[in-house]
This record gives C-alpha cells, structure tokens and sequence, in this order.
C-alpha cells in the first residue's frame, strides 16, 4: 500500500474540515454558546467564573470549554475570538472520526469516505459550527477509545476521563457504558481506567463545592427546579412517545409521529445486527457506541431533556453501523453508495443547510439585533435586565441579566421554590430591573396594571421583519422556516 494511500484518512480530515467552513457563512450559532462565551469574557474581566460581575455561578453546563472559550478570547481577542474557535471546534470534532475510523475500519480509502460522510450528518454540522462544547467532548471520547482500549496507554485511562467529566459531568454515562462493555468482553478490570474515572468525579465535585460551594453545576440544579413535572408512568410513557421521533432521529418534522426516525432506527438495528454477526474485533467498540447511543437517548428523553444539543453525538453515534454496511459492501458497492449518498446524505445535508440557514437568520441577524440595540441604547452596564434565554442578548447587550430558568442569576431560583405560578412578577417587584424582555404583552393579563404603572414598552421586535434579504432564495428560506420569537422591549419609569 503506496503512502499517499495510507495518508488518504489525513487529507479526508482537511478536505472535511474546509468544506464544513462554508456553514459558518449560516452564522448559525446556539443560543447557549454565548452563555458560555460570556461567563468566560466575565472570567477575564473580573476573574470570576460567573455571569454578573464578581458573583461566581456556574451559569455554564461546561468548565472545561469555558478555559477554552477564555484562552480564544485573550488570543484574538472578544471581537475576533468566535470564527477561529469554531473552527477549532470542527477540526477536533472531525479528528475525533478520524480515530473512530481507526477503530472500526481497516481500508484507508472506507475511512476517509467515512469521515467525510460522518462529517456532513446534521449532528455532525451542528457539533462542528454552533459554538458548543460538543466537538471537544467528542475528541477527547474518540481519543480514550482509540489511545486508551486500542493503544492501551495508561496515561489516556488517567487523563482523558478528567478531562471528559470537567468538559460534561452527564459524560458519566459514557464513561460507565464504555468500563461495563470492557469487563464483560475482556473479563478483567482495568484498574487505571478506574482510578481515572474517580479523579474525574472528584476533581468535577471539588471543583465545584470549593469554587461555587455546589457538588452538581448551577445549570442543572436550574433546569430541574422549573421543568421538572410530576408525571405519572403512564404519563411519562406518553410523553416519551410524542417525543422520541423529533431527538432520536436527525431530522425533525411537524407534530409528534416521525416515521422517517423509524425507519432510520430499524436501518440502524439491522446494520448493527449484521455487523456484529460477523464476529470482528471492532464489534468490541461496536457495542460501546452502539449501548451508549441507546441509553443516553433513553435517560435523557425519559428525564424530560428536550435540548437538542444532548442528543448530537448519540444521534450520530447510533448511525455509525450504517456507514459501515454500505462501505463494505462486496457485491454492488457502488451502487450501495449512491443509494446512501442520494437518497439519505445528501436530502440530510440540504435539509441542515435550509435549517442553519434560517436559524442564522432568526438567531444572529434578529435576536442578536435585540442585544445591539439594548447596547446602543443603555451606556450603563450595570443595570439590569429579566429574559430568557439569556443568550445572544446579554451577551451583545452588555447588562447585567436575571434569566426566567435561573442559569445565569441564582435569586430567581428562590422565587420560583416560594411560588412557581407567580415568580416572573414577584421578581420584578422585588428586584425591579431596568428592562423587562417578554414573548407576552405584559399590559394585558391579570398583573397588566403593575406593569402599566412602572413599565412603558420601548420597542417591540418582530420576527417578520426579518425575512427579507436582496438574495431570492435566501428570502424563500426565510419564509419557508421563520426561526425566531417575537418580543416586546420594557424599561423602567418608576
């Protein structure tokens, strides 16, 4: 096999990672990136990991990126920092498949069209450009696969899973999914992946009650003192049902059955059941990915997580058998490929290209807009402002920010255990920010005259507003998928 062959998975990583920078052309970027962004520009301002100031929070899911998202902002500064780390993020993201083709394929040419192809599934898109933590987690858990039960160096049992948890502590179920396939199909236990996993935990816990006085991130504590609901079985059984088609699958559609997940799920369980069949040593990490992309998505569905962030690896994960039948094909090979590429890959890619493209519209062109304008308009930053989420607008705003779900300011939280129903106005009564951002009309409904006396509406911010562009067939996109919330602007007049 000639060099320039063996090389052939490298040039797939180049070639992949260029061809996803056109996506960045989308700005489709997630809200909660810039919750993150922010908690590290609050880190180089005031040297406090928070949100407001020198009150520390752990306003963001991941410690690990923050560092990142710092290291970024003090190299090329808080104007220029996001294009270079979202490139970072799909390049570690794509040498992350680079060391799943290590372990799950042979021929150099089946591993540099499966990067490609891995590459370009919307989940993979979404990992690579939206400014999540994702594409790093995805490495460092490619690379214990790889250095740790391929190349079985020690040091990656140690310091990988560190790392892992300090990027995510919900990593926890990778990581125990990965040790449970390991004992039952090598039978022995591998004490230094062991001891890594409890440095891991133990750093992720300290850091947290000695930093921010809190075993488990504000974030989640948040998320589950307002959504949590009191469901019974059959309840649960219902809402998981109407649920799973739209965060299992990669495509998403109106309403609540999904029979395009389906038949991609039964795909998925036939290729998976004929290459496990076949009896390889890859069928080790086979089983890995595969139990992991299962119970992930059954934990978190069942728990009520509707982010869709939380499903991207196990989604692509999960997917991972498929690339693998077509590729290996013998009889018809080619003719399995195009079938692959044409009637799922490329349908895929126009579909997260439509997506991206309209989402960047309603996130960066109208709700950044919002935070713009709030800058433009109020010079002092130390005023207050009550909104979800609390994403692009605090972050381009500049002010201080109360969110509805408690992420980024704790006090809310104390409202919301007192009076769920009621904690919105009470919080306004008691705190009395400056500005109040709302989906509703507050002067209408039963606390309109509260409202009427210390609020006047400053300006109101409407999604239809923004579907136009001199580009053609960008304003088809934009009205074929408006993606965005209208909202009314409040401030304060006594």
């Amino acid at each position: 096999m000639s060099e320039r062959t063996t090389k052939l998975p490298i040039y797939a990583v180049i070639f992949t990672v260029v061809f996803k920078l056109l996506f960045l052309l989308t700005h489709h970027i997630q809200e909660d990136a810039f919750i993150t962004w922010r908690v590290a520009q609050n880190l180089m301002d005031y040297g406090v990991i928070g949100f407001n100031g020198d009150t520390k929070i752990s306003a963001s899911t991941t410690h690990l990126y923050v560092f990142v998202s710092y290291l970024f902002n003090l190299i090329f500064g808080k104007e220029y920092f996001i294009e270079p780390l979202l490139i970072f993020n799909s390049i570690l993201f794509t040498i992350g498949s680079l060391f799943l083709s290590h372990l799950l394929l042979k021929n150099p040419w089946h591993k540099a069209v499966f990067i490609f192809l891995f590459g370009i599934l919307p989940p993979s898109i979404k990992i690579s450009i939206l400014g999540m933590e994702y594409g790093l987690l995805f490495f460092l858990e490619m690379a214990l696969l790889y250095y740790g039960f391929k190349k079985e160096k020690k040091w990656a049992f140690i310091v990988l899973p560190i790392l892992i948890l300090f990027t995510r502590i919900d990593t926890v179920i990778f990581l125990g999914i990965v040790f449970l396939v390991d004992i039952f199909w090598n039978k022995k236990i591998r004490w230094s992946y062991i001891f890594g996993g409890i440095l891991g935990i133990s750093f992720a816990l300290a850091f947290n009650w000695f930093y921010f006085g809190e075993w488990v991130n504000n974030t989640i504590v948040a998320k589950k003192l307002l959504y949590d609901k009191n469901f019974t079985f059959g309840q649960d059984v219902e809402y998981f049902i109407s649920n799973y088609g739209n965060f299992w699958g990669m495509l998403k559609l109106p309403g609540d059955f999904n029979p395009f997940t389906i038949v991609v799920l039964l795909f998925e369980l036939a290729c998976f059941v004929f290459l496990v069949r076949q009896r390889e040593k890859r069928n080790y990490f086979l089983w890995m990915i595969f139990i992991f992309g299962w119970v992930k998505q059954l934990v978190f569905l069942s728990q009520k997580s509707l982010f869709d962030w939380y499903y991207w690896v196990p989604q692509i994960l999960l997917f991972v058998p498929v690339l693998i039948f077509v590729l290996e094909q013998k009889v018809k090979k080619d003719l399995w490929l195009f079938l692959l590429v044409i009637i799922y890959i490329v349908p895929m890619m126009i579909f997260q290209t439509i997506h991206s493209i309209a989402t960047g519209n309603g996130e960066w062109n109208y709700r950044r807009s919002i935070g713009t304008s709030l800058n433009f308009y109020e010079k002092d930053k130390n005023q207050w402002i009550l909104l979800e989420p609390a994403g692009y607008v605090p972050y381009f705003s500049g002010l201080k920010t109360i969110d509805e779900v408690g992420l980024v300011d704790k006090q809310i939280q104390t409202e919301i255990k007192k009076d769920k129903a009621n904690y919105w106005i009470n919080t306004v009564k008691k705190r009395k920010p400056k500005y109040l951002l709302s989906y509703n009309d507050l002067f209408k409904g039963k606390d309109a005259e509260y409202y009427k006396a210390h609020y006047r509406l400053l300006e109101e911010f409407r999604i239809k507003d923004h579907l136009k562009s001199e580009n053609t067939i960008l304003e088809k996109i934009y009205r074929l998928k408006p993606s965005g919330t209208d909202y009314n602007l409040y401030v304060r007049i006594k």
